[in-house]
């Protein structure tokens, strides 16, 4: 017997016993979809002095893919993307993510204006928009809402932790009380949006019970799709100078695993859980140095759960 046919979570054909954003992709298109970064230009809430300033401690530059720097439009960088994902595989479905910073920070004209533009990218299958919950206007998800009859849309919020304390630590410049008034909004003015929630495993000043009670108050929301990510020391931050003064200290990958699979079994077993881990760019990674070798790190949260013989949902309140 294989670990795939002993495997018992029922959303997944593969050895993994949580919902991958890989068969949510299949359930739906039918053939594996790509996802193209892209780096539209915006800025940040907490970075230009509307909520803060500098942006969150862990920032070094919002996330943007090496694939966007110095490319002059939005359809450069997704033809570009397009062709670096071609040369690895046979895709025809893709999936623009305007990813970098906070991707409705600007005026509902200009928000709408790239969307539209991003709809009609030849092979578009669906968009994926990354930002923040304080950056949401009514008549912003009202279009989101209309936009989403036309093409699928995912709406990822991050929230990175529920405790504010945290949250004013990292920077964060908003509560958990924002996240969830915009969150009840998105459920109501744009139902057919998929919502995504950030968060974020190993924050200052967090310790195991802090990152349960974050997944548990995200469990109780019941997103559509998680991302769990592991924080990570990037040269140049706010964190750094914690690290390397000895204010901080990362998790261990044995303490990561543990929480991170403890997070998945609460978790409703229909959520898709699209990231378990993440890792830095080498050149710019401080710590944990572990995180380099993200295929290895996602390959011990298979072993735990099947250690445990346990999976996604085992002990969720439904």
């Amino acid at each position: 017997m294989s670990q795939v046919s002993e495997n018992p979570f029922k959303m997944s054909d593969t050895n993994k016993r949580y919902y991958t954003y890989d068969y949510f992709l299949k359930t739906i298109f039918g053939e594996k979809c790509a996802k193209i970064t892209l780096d539209c230009g915006f800025t940040c809430p907490n970075i230009d002095g509307t909520r803060s300033y500098g942006g969150c401690i862990y920032c070094s530059g919002g996330s943007a893919s090496r694939n966007t720097k110095g490319l002059s439009s939005i359809l450069e960088q997704y033809e570009n993307g397009k062709s670096a994902v071609l040369k690895k595989w046979q895709v025809k479905k893709f999936i623009p993510y305007l990813q970098a910073y906070t991707n409705s920070y600007t005026s509902t004209e200009n928000f709408i204006n790239i969307l539209e533009q991003v709809s009609k990218f030849d092979g578009a299958c669906m968009i994926d928009i990354a930002t923040r919950a304080d950056c949401l206007e009514n008549e912003k998800l009202e279009y989101l809402n209309s936009l989403s009859k036309r093409i699928p849309i995912i709406l990822e919020l991050g929230l990175q932790t529920s405790n504010d304390k945290t949250a004013e630590l990292i920077n964060r410049a908003h509560t958990f009380a924002e996240f969830t008034d915009c969150f009840e909004r998105v459920r109501r003015l744009a139902p057919s949006v998929k919502i995504g929630v950030h968060i974020i495993n190993g924050l200052p000043s967090e310790s195991y019970s802090d990152m349960m009670k974050t997944a548990e108050d995200v469990a109780d929301l019941k997103p559509d799709i998680l991302k769990i990510h592991l924080l990570h020391v990037i040269k140049g931050t706010k964190l750094a100078q914690m690290y390397e003064t000895g204010f901080y200290t990362p998790l261990t990958l044995e303490q990561y695993v543990r929480i991170t699979c403890d997070q998945i079994e609460i978790m409703p077993s229909n959520m898709v859980i699209e990231r378990v881990t993440g890792d830095g760019e080498r050149d710019s990674l401080l710590a944990p140095l572990w995180s380099l070798k993200k295929v290895a790190v996602i390959n011990e949260i298979d072993k735990e759960l099947f250690k445990r013989c346990s999976y996604q949902g085992i002990f969720s309140k439904k």
